[in-house]
């Protein structure tokens, strides 16, 4: 019976997971090796003993509905996109009033996770911690490691000849990024057109004397302003959208999408993507075609090679005089505190039953969470996996039997890339995956049995936004604020904006 958890890392899984114990009558104990909650989040200038954080501009490309806790809405009057400062005092908020921090340990840092000598049978974990220099070994019924995937950054340099061997100029990883201070008046080569490489590009723009981005794949620029103001993925991210790319063939979807992202503006015209594009990323970057179009921004091809202080690309062409290059290359995922045995059962999170358990272990006591990129707000597919995991760990749910698992991990892992930095191989449906385990923890909301029961709200959950108060209406965990959440989405969503009121009442629209 498991009773004693340990949860490894006060980010965003690692707070959901806290509460989703004490939600079953766990108790958590929460090692974070900083001295505050956040993760990734908590914005500092140094670089804090190799953890990673933001930079100092970064702003969310999810709205506030789509990635919030799925039982605590955003305070109303918060805007729809949060700066870190916000995001990480909404996370406060919500360590306060589930009063999280009692369960957390923190300058503490797990050095090992083994296996019990016993595991086959107990299923039991003995872990290793050091605080203030001093190490101490605490036995635990199961693990939940909540260090998400931003953990090693991927500097592909074999990638670039000359970047170590002939250029004289400075190269760094996007990860040592805060500010644009040392970046004034240089000329700065950005590599990768991620969505840290389109801010970075945008935000260097003001202040260097030129700015190049080099981006290798076809990328499509969205804006987080959708139709008529609203937030992007509120319109986009419904059930009945998700129902429209089931039923209708791919090629006809595609086709419609493509159409739908060059009403903004042509990408071909601006060297970005084509409609041909068989292998195509989704940036988010209202700014970006504006510096393209101004000329603050060049974009340019794959870097072909370094000299001393040029970059030649592949389309022939060169850059003189370049001072930075900043790679913006993402990052790789690893798990050292893991023992080698259990490490080895994973390569990446294809390898795990759900993108959680490792499927050949003995007993289903560990679970990785957050190790996967959504479609939507990664924040509620760590909660909705904290939930499902937490109520296996307590017996209200069941994993199938280790064959089974394995044929389920087999038939949806798709080729290996060989190029270990496109996250590509984390992605998912938001929708389909969020469903997927909230049908697992039997909480999935549906739509036919409320059309009958309460069909307002029926409507709302199948063409409105698919909010995370969806999977607070049935099963474990039901939450009674969840329908009037949902109901007053769009209210909370306009709160903010009503600084100063204007009288529309002759718009018909």
């Amino acid at each position: 019976m498991v009773r004693r958890v340990a949860v490894i890392g006060a980010g965003v899984g690692g707070l959901a997971s806290i509460k989703c114990c004490l939600d079953e009558g766990l108790e958590p104990t929460c090692f974070e090796r900083s001295e505050d909650i956040g993760g990734l989040w908590r914005y500092t200038d140094s670089m804090d003993g190799g953890r990673v954080s933001v930079y100092r501009s970064v702003i969310t490309n999810t709205s506030k509905e789509m990635s919030c806790f799925s039982d605590f809405p955003c305070p109303e009057d918060f805007p729809s996109f949060l700066p870190h400062s916000l995001l990480l005092e909404y996370f406060r908020m919500y360590a306060r009033h589930f009063d999280l921090l009692r369960h957390i340990r923190f300058k503490t840092t797990a050095l090992s996770v083994r296996k019990h000598p016993d595991f086959t049978t107990s299923g039991q974990w003995e872990v290793v911690t050091e605080t203030d220099g001093i190490q101490e070994s605490h036995v635990f019924d199961a693990v939940m490691v909540c260090t998400g995937h931003y953990q090693e950054p991927y500097l592909p340099l074999a990638s670039f000849p000359g970047i170590e061997t002939h250029f004289k100029g400075r190269y760094l990883h996007s990860r040592e990024y805060k500010d644009v201070e040392a970046f004034r008046g240089k000329r700065v080569l950005v590599v990768g057109i991620g969505n840290t490489g389109g801010d970075l590009s945008v935000e260097l723009s003001r202040v260097a004397a030129k700015v190049f981005l080099s981006a290798r794949s076809s990328t499509w620029v969205l804006s987080r302003v959708s139709d008529h103001g609203f937030p992007f993925d509120m319109v986009n991210t419904t059930r009945f959208n998700h129902f429209l790319d089931w039923l209708l063939p791919s090629a006809l979807t595609k086709r419609i999408r493509f159409r739908k992202f060059n009403s903004w503006f042509n990408h071909a015209n601006y060297g970005l993507a084509s409609t041909k594009s068989s292998k195509f990323k989704i940036i988010i970057n209202e700014e970006l075609p504006f510096c393209l179009l101004s000329g603050t921004v060049v974009l340019k091809p794959n870097v072909k090679e370094f000299t001393e202080s040029s970059a030649l690309f592949e389309d022939g062409t060169t850059e003189e005089n370049i001072d930075v290059v900043l790679f913006a290359t993402g990052y790789i995922f690893s798990f050292p505190f893991l023992e080698e045995s259990v490490r080895s059962l994973f390569d990446d999170n294809r390898s795990l039953y759900k993108r959680i358990f490792p499927p050949q272990l003995e007993r289903p006591t560990l679970a990785i969470i957050g190790l996967v990129q959504l479609t939507g707000s990664v924040m509620v597919g760590a909660e909705m996996q904290a939930r499902w995991v937490t109520g296996i760990f307590a017996g209200w749910n069941k994993l199938p039997p280790a064959s089974r698992m394995m044929a389920d991990v087999l038939k949806k892992k798709p080729p290996a890339k060989r190029n270990p930095s496109q996250r590509e191989n984390l992605k998912i449906s938001f929708i389909s995956y969020t469903d997927e385990i909230a049908l697992c923890a039997g909480v999935k909301p549906s739509v036919l049995r409320l059309l009958l029961t309460d069909p307002r709200l029926a409507l709302a959950i199948f063409f409105g936004p698919c909010t995370p108060y969806q999977y607070r209406l049935v099963g474990r965990g039901k939450w009674s604020g969840a329908r009037d959440a949902i109901l007053t989405q769009w209210q909370r969503t306009l709160k903010p904006l009503r600084t100063r009121v204007v009288d529309d009442s002759s718009d018909d629209s």
